[in-house]
C-alpha cells in the first residue's frame, strides 16, 4: 500500500514538472512572437528604454566590482605557481583568457540573475497577484507584449555590454596586481596576453552573454507570470527564479563551450586546408 502511494506521488510530481516545462516553452514562444514588426509599438519602445536603464545602468556598480576583484584574485592565486616554474611573465595570458572566455560572462550573468532576475520576478509577480495582468487583458492589451518583451530584450541587449565592462575591469584588475603589486614587467605581460587571447575567445564570451541574458530574462518573467497568490508566493517565485537561472546559466555554459570547441577546431581545420 505504501509502495503504491509512493508511485502515485512520483507520478503526480513528474506530471506537474512536465506540465510546467511545457508551459515555460509555450510562454517563451509567445514572447518570441513580439519580435516581429507587428509587436513593436511606441509604448513597447518606451518600456524598452526604461528597462534598459534598470538592467544596464543600475547594474554597473555590482558588475564592475565583481569583474575587478575576480581579475585581482586570479592574479594573487596563480602568481606563486607561475613563479615556481619561471613563467610569471605569462601570467597575463591565464588571467585575461579566463576572464574574457569563461569567468567574466558567467559571473556577470550570475550577478544579473541575482539583481535583475529577482527584481523582474517580484515586479511581475506582484502585478499578477494584484490582478493587474488580468486588467491589461480586459483592456485588450497582451501582457506579454507590453511587459515581458521589453524586459526580455533589455536583458539580451545589455548582458553582453555589461560582460564586456566586467571583462575590462577584470583585465585591469589582474594587470594592477600582477604588474604594480607583484612586479611583473608590463611589456611581456601584455605581449604574451596579446598572443594568447584571440578575437575568437572574446566573441565566444559575448555570444555566451547573449544566451545568458535570454535565459535570465525569460525565466524571470515566466516565474513572475506564474507566481502564486500571497506575499509568500512572490518570495518563493523570486527564489525559484534565481535558482533556475543559476542552474540554466551553468548548463548553457557547458553545452556552448562544448560546441564552441568543435567550431574552433573546424575553423582552424579549414584555415589549415586553405593554407
Amino acid at each position: 500500500m505504501a509502495f503504491r502511494r509512493a508511485i502515485a506521488s512520483l507520478g503526480h510530481l513528474l506530471r506537474f514538472h512536465l506540465a510546467a516545462f511545457g508551459d515555460f516553452w509555450r510562454f517563451a514562444g509567445q514572447t518570441c512572437r513580439f519580435f516581429g514588426p507587428a509587436g513593436w509599438k511606441m509604448r513597447s519602445l518606451r518600456n524598452l528604454m526604461e528597462q534598459m536603464y534598470e538592467v544596464g545602468v543600475k547594474s554597473v556598480p555590482v558588475v564592475g566590482v565583481t569583474g575587478a576583484f575576480v581579475g585581482m584574485a586570479l592574479a594573487v592565486e596563480t602568481y606563486s605557481q607561475f613563479k615556481a616554474i619561471g613563467m610569471e611573465k605569462r601570467l597575463g595570458v591565464v588571467i585575461n583568457l579566463s576572464v574574457v572566455k569563461e569567468i567574466g560572462p558567467v559571473l556577470a550573468a550570475m550577478m544579473l540573475a541575482g539583481r535583475i532576475g529577482g527584481a523582474l520576478t517580484a515586479e511581475l509577480g506582484t502585478m499578477n497577484v494584484t490582478e493587474q495582468l488580468d486588467a491589461l487583458r480586459v483592456m485588450g492589451a497582451d501582457p506579454i507584449g507590453v511587459l515581458v518583451m521589453p524586459r526580455f530584450l533589455a536583458c539580451i541587449i545589455l548582458t553582453p555590454v555589461l560582460t564586456l565592462y566586467s571583462d575590462m575591469l577584470g583585465v585591469l584588475g589582474g594587470y594592477f596586481i600582477g604588474v604594480k603589486s607583484l612586479g611583473i614587467p608590463p611589456g611581456p605581460y601584455w605581449q604574451y596576453s596579446r598572443q594568447g587571447v584571440e578575437l575568437w575567445e572574446l566573441n565566444e564570451g559575448i555570444l555566451k552573454a547573449i544566451l545568458f541574458g535570454a535565459v535570465i530574462g525569460i525565466i524571470s518573467c515566466y516565474k513572475g507570470f506564474t507566481t502564486r497568490a500571497g506575499a509568500s508566493g512572490v518570495g518563493r517565485a523570486c527564489t525559484e527564479s534565481f535558482v533556475a537561472s543559476f542552474v540554466a546559466i551553468i548548463v548553457v555554459d557547458f553545452f556552448f563551450a562544448h560546441m564552441a570547441k568543435d567550431w574552433y577546431e573546424a575553423l582552424y581545420g579549414i584555415r589549415g586546408i586553405l593554407g
